[in-house]
């Protein structure tokens, strides 16, 4: 496995935002994960990037326990991390914002990453937008550049947190192929999202959260027909 978690818990005061999830990743997959608001989906994330601490369990990533190191350490060993809410440095070009990621996250040189960083924002659609100022994008674009920062780290697992949101239809469908090519370069993905037609169109498993908790995992098609998951979204029981 390339992401191993065990037993993963992370409470908030009497709420427990992750309680005891295991999951675990094969490098290449693509693994989807969708749950309520609240569910813990985010929370996951922060635990596995470094963003939070756990309270207890464990997190391994190529067969490393990383479960106490910094958000940092996290990133040069192989996690990057695309946003839901884009904060791109507006100022600076689109190229700028990932040899900014490059030098810092891969600790590379920069003069050895503009080849590295426009193969990037070919394979992410942004090469004609190279020497725009990010705060010109519009909003898909922007969404584009999150991911495209995340992989100028050089990771091996990408989490991407709710990309889609707030895309129009169209463009969730553009951007839906822009990951599919990610992913055909071997980079392996953990997606949360809202969104679940775009999950299904990549994904090879789908995990289901609810309150701290995982509740069902395996092919998305079996996952969503499951009677306990409509419940949950719909609140009707089966």
């Amino acid at each position: 496995m390339l992401l191993d978690i065990r037993r993963l818990s992370k409470s908030f005061g009497s709420l427990k935002a992750a309680d005891g999830v295991d999951l675990a990743v094969a490098r290449g997959e693509a693994v989807g994960i969708i749950g309520p608001n609240g569910a813990g989906k985010t929370t996951l994330f922060n635990l596995i990037d470094g963003d939070l601490a756990a309270d207890a369990g464990a997190i391994c990533l190529n067969g490393v326990d990383i479960t106490r190191a910094k958000a940092h350490e996290r990133c040069k060993a192989g996690i990057g991390r695309a946003y839901q809410i884009p904060h791109p440095f507006e100022n600076l070009t689109v190229l700028e914002n990932l040899l900014v990621a490059a030098v810092h996250g891969r600790s590379a040189l920069v003069r050895d990453s503009v080849d590295f960083c426009a193969g990037i924002l070919e394979d992410t659609g942004l090469l004609p937008r190279a020497n725009t100022p990010a705060g010109a994008l519009t909003l898909l674009e922007r969404k584009r550049l999150e991911m495209a920062r995340a992989l100028a780290t050089g990771p091996e697992l990408l989490l991407l947190d709710e990309i889609a949101g707030g895309l129009t239809e169209s463009e969730c469908h553009e951007l839906v192929g822009t990951i599919k090519g990610i992913r055909a370069s071997g980079t392996t993905i953990v997606w949360i999202e809202h969104i679940v037609h775009a999950l299904l169109a990549v994904v090879d498993r789908l995990v289901v959260l609810n309150f701290g908790r995982k509740i069902a995992e395996g092919n998305p098609t079996t996952v969503m027909a499951s009677a306990e998951v409509r419940e949950i979204y719909t609140g009707i029981a089966a």
